[in-house]
């Protein structure tokens, strides 16, 4: 071939193969507390900011509707968060934590502290990573940086 495109020097495999290595390196640790990765991410954006209306949390996980109510009606079967209708306007539906879903705190940062502890990479490093990461979803996804948010106040230099 003319023009090669070694699959190793292509960015979007670094980046799909990085997901993957980060998502595998909580899978066994939140399998045993119950949770799939999406329903962590899920609760460190809750406990970054409790009782979001579920259109801004399906924005700040950047998930589509047709994802996040199935991901909300299994933590709710899970007893993690609870739905509400809002009084002042019964269309606006917001996601609180439930006692169980508060109490996950600390085991979730004692759970971070361990996959990143393994990670060989400066709190520096990380922090790039992590900034550069989002700035290519960003970009990527045609949003202004400002406009998103993640979670990430539960994860230190870990996100």
């Amino acid at each position: 071939m003319a023009d090669s495109h070694p699959l190793d020097e292509q960015l979007c495999f670094a980046l799909y193969s990085a997901s993957r290595a980060a998502t595998s390196a909580y899978r066994e640790s939140l399998a045993d507390l119950g949770l799939t990765y999406t329903q962590y991410v899920t609760l460190l954006a809750l406990w970054e900011r409790d009782g979001q209306a579920v259109s801004e949390l399906g924005t700040a996980l950047r998930l589509d509707s047709g994802t996040l109510s199935p991901l909300l009606t299994r933590m709710v079967s899970l007893g993690l968060v609870e739905r509400r209708r809002e009084s002042t306007d019964a269309r606006q539906v917001t996601v609180h934590l439930t006692e169980h879903g508060h109490e996950l705190e600390h085991e979730i940062a004692a759970l971070q502290r361990r996959v990143f502890a393994a990670v060989d990479m400066t709190p520096d490093e990380l922090s790039m990573l992590r900034s550069l990461a989002r700035r290519f979803c960003d970009a990527a996804s045609g949003t202004p940086a400002d406009q998103t948010t993640t979670p990430s106040s539960h994860e230190g230099a870990s996100s």
